[in-house]
């Protein structure tokens, strides 16, 4: 399996912009974040990004708001919860208000960049989506895989290459078609496949 980049391989950050691109994409109720775990996932990226001397700026995209600004997406309550665990991280506003997110705009991704020396992805569960900010970001910049989405990327790898056996594979979320290639994938490795669907905020 071909390695991905992590965070050693860029080039040193002190006193560089980072723009890290997180799956902040958390349950909120009432504008008050039900369940925070997305947000801790990325501590150590940014913890590890921070003891290397530079200013961590992170992006998300949040909900559905379909390419417009709309106060029911805002990204408030996680930039508050943000702040708390990780003070001195910006969160830009959610990436999915303007359309070239969704579309891959080339021009909204050259305008993610600007001002940044390194980006890094730490999205695992956006990474499958050929979005502007996943994709768009590492033609500009030196780039690398965060923390939890090398890990990530180190399991499956395994699981795929080395499986114990029997291997069942269990698929979850609201679009299958956005899975299609990873059943795809899978078919071939797997002794059982699970499909399920579930709510999903993505």
């Amino acid at each position: 399996m071909t390695r991905v980049p992590v965070l050693e391989d860029l080039p040193p950050l002190a006193g560089k912009r980072v723009l890290l691109r997180a799956d902040f994409n958390v349950p909120v109720q009432d504008g008050r974040i039900t369940d925070d775990l997305r947000i801790r996932a990325a501590l150590p990226t940014i913890q590890w990004l921070q003891e290397q001397g530079a200013t961590v700026v992170a992006c998300t995209h949040f909900g559905r708001p379909k390419g417009e600004p709309n106060p029911k997406y805002s990204v408030a309550p996680i930039r508050e919860r943000l702040a708390e665990l990780a003070p001195g991280v910006e969160l830009l506003e959610n990436l999915r208000f303007n359309a070239g997110e969704e579309g891959n705009d080339p021009a909204f991704a050259k305008s993610l960049v600007e001002g940044f020396d390194a980006y890094v992805n730490d999205a695992f569960g956006a990474s499958h989506r050929a979005h502007a900010s996943i994709v768009g970001p590492p033609q500009h910049l030196p780039s690398a895989a965060g923390r939890l989405l090398a890990r990530e990327v180190e399991v499956l790898g395994d699981m795929r290459e080395h499986p114990n056996r029997p291997f069942v594979a269990v698929l979850g979320g609201s679009k299958v078609s956005d899975k299609l290639k990873v059943i795809d994938a899978l078919l071939g490795v797997a002794d059982g496949l699970l499909i399920g669907a579930c709510a999903s905020r993505s």
